[in-house]
């Protein structure tokens, strides 16, 4: 089983940003916690991060085929990108969508999310272990 993990726009600023919301756990921390979580589990997990709309929307296309399951943080893009959501939908491989925080108790324009409507899943509010309860409920499905 092959998993993709896709972080979107400003999420390599973990750690230093924002730290009242998002904590000082690291892009690259949460992605080995992904990683090692995905192997116990029997799952590959391959990890992609990007600030560029078309860069995420090329990496979702190039996973069809490849991938079983794509677990997506895109950041802001979640609430703007028509065009990460079509990539998503096109390539039709089963998808979660994951938040450290809770985006429906956050400002308004972010509890719109383009994209819940092409996954499977949302899992929002639990700071990095979304990641891991979103990996475990991706890989639950897929079995």
């Amino acid at each position: 089983m092959k998993i993709l993990l896709i972080n979107g726009a400003n999420l390599n600023m973990l750690g230093t940003r924002e730290p009242e919301k998002y904590g000082s756990t690291t892009l690259a921390d949460i992605e080995n916690s992904v990683i090692e979580r995905g192997r116990e589990l029997g799952a590959e997990v391959d990890v992609f991060q990007n600030n560029h709309e078309g860069s995420i929307v090329d990496k979702i296309q190039s996973a069809k085929g490849v991938y079983d399951g794509i677990l997506i943080n895109a950041g802001g893009y979640t609430h703007t990108s028509v065009v990460i959501r079509d990539a998503l939908a096109a390539v039709a491989i089963p998808t979660v969508e994951v938040h450290m925080t809770n985006i429906h108790a956050r400002e308004e324009f972010r509890h719109t999310s383009l994209i819940s409507g092409v996954s499977i899943a949302q899992v929002v509010g639990f700071k990095e272990l979304s990641y891991i309860l979103a990996l475990e409920g991706l890989v639950n499905y897929l079995k």
